[in-house]
C-alpha cells in the first residue's frame, strides 16, 4: 500500500493547472518503479486537499455568475477522486510502457463508511476551502449554517468539517483480488466519500476522512505486508528544522507514541502519518515506511515503524 502525499499532485509555489498535476504525478509514478521491479503488488492510495479547495471555488464562482448549485463535500470528494484518478492512471500508463512493463492500472471511486456519532462531528477542525475575510466568512456561514475559523498563521478563515475515523472500505475485496492478479489498483482517494448508514443505503455526510488513516485500513484490510506513506521529506526527525533535528531510521510503537505524546509531530503534516502508521503495524504486525517518494529505489530508506 502506497499512500501519495500532497506533494506528489501539487508543489510549493504551482498554481495546480493540468500539465503542472500531470508532471508531479508522473514523476512520482516514475519512483514507484523499484516497488514494483522487487515484485510488489501496488495499492496506491492519495490525498486531494488542494483540488477540493479548488472544486468548492468553482462551485461557488458557479453559483454566484450563473445560479447554479454548489454541491456538497461528498461530491467535491468524488469528483476529485475520478479526476486525481485519472491523472495517475495516465501518469502510470506512461511509465509502464517505458519501462516495458505490462500491468493494468484500474481505478476505483471508493465510499468509506463513518459514524454517525463520532465525536469529531461535534467539534469539526479539518480546514477545506479557501480563505476568506471575517465578513465574508461570518456570511457563508449564516446562509448555510457551516462553521469558519480563524487561520492560526492569519490567512484569513476558512470553513471546518469534521474528520471522524474510517471504519468500512466499500468494495475493499475486489481491491484485495485486482491487486493480487498484478493490477495497480487507486483507491480510497482523500480518504474516501464520507457516508453514513441512511435506511437501506448511505448517504453521504460534510466530514473529510484523513487519507492516511483510510490507507492504513485500506492496508489492513487487503493484506498488505508494507504501507508506504510518501512525503516530502527523506525521514522522520526529531526537533524536526532546529540545530538539534535528528533523523530517525526506526521507531517502535511505544517510542513513536512517546514523541507524539511530547509533541515532536506537528498536526496536519507528520503527526497523522505516524498515526497512521502506528494502527497499521499494531493491528498487522507489518512495517509501516515513511519517507520521499525519491527513495524508494534504496531498500532501507526512510522511517521504519515496526512493533
Amino acid at each position: 500500500m502506497v499512500a501519495f502525499g500532497g506533494n506528489a499532485l501539487l508543489r510549493s509555489g504551482q498554481k495546480g493547472t493540468f500539465s503542472e498535476q500531470l508532471e508531479n504525478v508522473e514523476q512520482t509514478c516514475e519512483q514507484l518503479i523499484p516497488l514494483i521491479e522487487r515484485g510488489y503488488n501496488i495499492i496506491i492510495g492519495h490525498g486531494n486537499g488542494p483540488q477540493v479547495g479548488n472544486v468548492m471555488l468553482q462551485h461557488e464562482a458557479g453559483a454566484k455568475e450563473f445560479g447554479l448549485q454548489a454541491m456538497p463535500m461528498d461530491f467535491c470528494g468524488a469528483e476529485t477522486q475520478g479526476s486525481i484518478a485519472y491523472l495517475i492512471e495516465t501518469a502510470m500508463e506512461r511509465v509502464l510502457c517505458r519501462r516495458g512493463i505490462d500491468r493494468p492500472v484500474v481505478s476505483i471511486v471508493t465510499r468509506v463508511e463513518v459514524d454517525p456519532d463520532d465525536p469529531m462531528f461535534m467539534n469539526p477542525t479539518k480546514p477545506v476551502g479557501p480563505y476568506y475575510t471575517e465578513e465574508v466568512a461570518a456570511r457563508l456561514g449564516a446562509e448555510s449554517g457551516a462553521i469558519y475559523r480563524k487561520d492560526p498563521k492569519g490567512r484569513g478563515y476558512r470553513k471546518v468539517v469534521a474528520s471522524p475515523e474510517p471504519k468500512k472500505i466499500f468494495n475493499i475485496g475486489i481491491v484485495r483480488e485486482l491487486a493480487e492478479t498484478g493490477c495497480i489498483v487507486v483507491t480510497v482517494g482523500g480518504g474516501g466519500i464520507p457516508v453514513v448508514k441512511d435506511g437501506n443505503g448511505h448517504k453521504g455526510v460534510e466530514a473529510v476522512i484523513d487519507k492516511d488513516l483510510a490507507s492504513a485500513l485500506c492496508a489492513k484490510e487487503t493484506g498488505a505486508e508494507v504501507f508506504y506513506i510518501l512525503t516530502d521529506v527523506p525521514k522522520v526527525c526529531l526537533n524536526f528544522n532546529t540545530p538539534e533535528q535528528k533523523d530517525l531510521d526506526v521507531m517502535t510503537i511505544a517510542e513513536a507514541e512517546k514523541y507524539l505524546a511530547e509533541g515532536q509531530f506537528a498536526e496536519g503534516s507528520m503527526a497523522p502519518k505516524v498515526r497512521a502508521g502506528i494502527r497499521f503495524v499494531a493491528l498487522t504486525g507489518g512495517e509501516c515506511i515513511i519517507t520521499e517518494a525519491g527513495q524508494l529505489d534504496n531498500p532501507s530508506c526512510g522511517t521504519r515503524i515496526i512493533r
